[in-house]
């Protein structure tokens, strides 16, 4: 007797971030959990929240900031998730500040132009702090625009319509070799934080928790197997079959970072707290409306994580 699968939408940013998707899909992680995960996805961070909020998708791999934005009433789109939480880690954003190869550091952006995703949410705020960090005041040395997600960051920077931006890994890979700079790492300039998660609105999560237990099970198992080393040659090839535009050599590069012992996927999935109160500093900084946000445990709910590695 065939064992019913259950449908999980789940909506991510493009990119090699999703290996782990990939690898449960194709090993067969997702199935052995009883899952059928339909992945769609999104341009951008507003499309990906409001639609989350709206009930299209199930589950959401998206930068934690942008679940707590949307919480507190400070998300790019006039649409509010009250309910809205992360469920376990990702990943620690592999977020790189890159620019055009004119600009060798970041003196050079004053005048120049940045851009972001949205404003108001995602990892804006990381870009103007690194800035702010490095001698730039927002809005007075340099302009902000709004340029959609990482991938069509991506393509706006290799057109030179910006003069810089946050790329994830590995997109920095793919602009360095081409003379792109890069100027930073936000871990080396922050610390600790957390990037990517595994969000979902908590009504859907509470009335679907074998879907939520078995997705953290499954994506967990996934990162396990890219870690061993034994596996290198079949996880490229995973990768290059969902990228298909990036050589062997590109995806070789990509395993080095995503995979990186310190820094790479986090592993069995497990969030950062630590890393969520920088998210909660910048926040506090820079949204608005203005709040001050310093508890990490208000965003995340642990119990489908621990019913998940019991």
């Amino acid at each position: 007797m065939q064992t019913l699968l259950l449908v999980v939408n789940l909506i991510v940013f493009p990119g090699g971030f999703n290996w782990p998707v990939w690898v449960a899909q194709e090993k067969g992680f997702f199935a052995k959990n009883r899952l059928e995960v339909k992945v769609t996805p999104t341009p951008s961070s507003v499309f990906q929240l409001t639609n989350l909020i709206e009930g299209k998708f199930d589950i959401a791999m998206t930068a934690i900031d942008n679940l707590i934005a949307y919480r507190e009433g400070q998300g790019e789109a006039k649409v509010d998730g009250p309910d809205l939480i992360a469920f376990m880690g990702g990943d620690n954003g592999f977020l790189r500040l890159v620019a055009v190869p004119e600009v060798k550091t970041l003196a050079d952006l004053r005048s120049k132009t940045v851009s972001v995703d949205a404003r108001t949410t995602g990892y804006a705020f990381v870009l103007f702090e690194m800035l702010e960090r490095g001698g730039l005041v927002l809005d007075r040395d340099y302009t902000v625009e709004r340029a959609g997600g990482v991938l069509q960051r991506f393509q706006a920077l290799m057109e030179k319509k910006h003069a810089a931006t946050l790329l994830l890994s590995p997109f920095e890979l793919q602009a360095e070799a081409k003379g792109f700079t890069r100027l930073g790492n936000a871990t080396d300039v922050l610390g600790a934080y957390q990037g990517l998660v595994g969000g979902a609105r908590k009504s859907w999560a509470d009335a679907n928790r074998d879907a939520v237990v078995g997705y953290i099970r499954a994506f967990s198992e996934a990162v396990d197997w890219l870690y061993d080393p034994h596996n290198r040659d079949e996880a490229v090839r995973i990768f290059r079959k969902n990228l298909p535009n990036v050589p062997e050599q590109g995806a070789q590069a990509a395993y080095g970072v995503l995979l990186a012992p310190r820094g790479g996927f986090q592993k069995k999935a497990q969030i950062d707290l630590e890393g969520v109160r920088t998210v909660l500093q910048l926040r506090s900084k820079y949204a608005e409306p203005k709040k001050s946000l310093t508890d990490p445990n208000t965003y995340y709910d642990p119990s489908f994580y621990r019913a998940a590695v019991r």
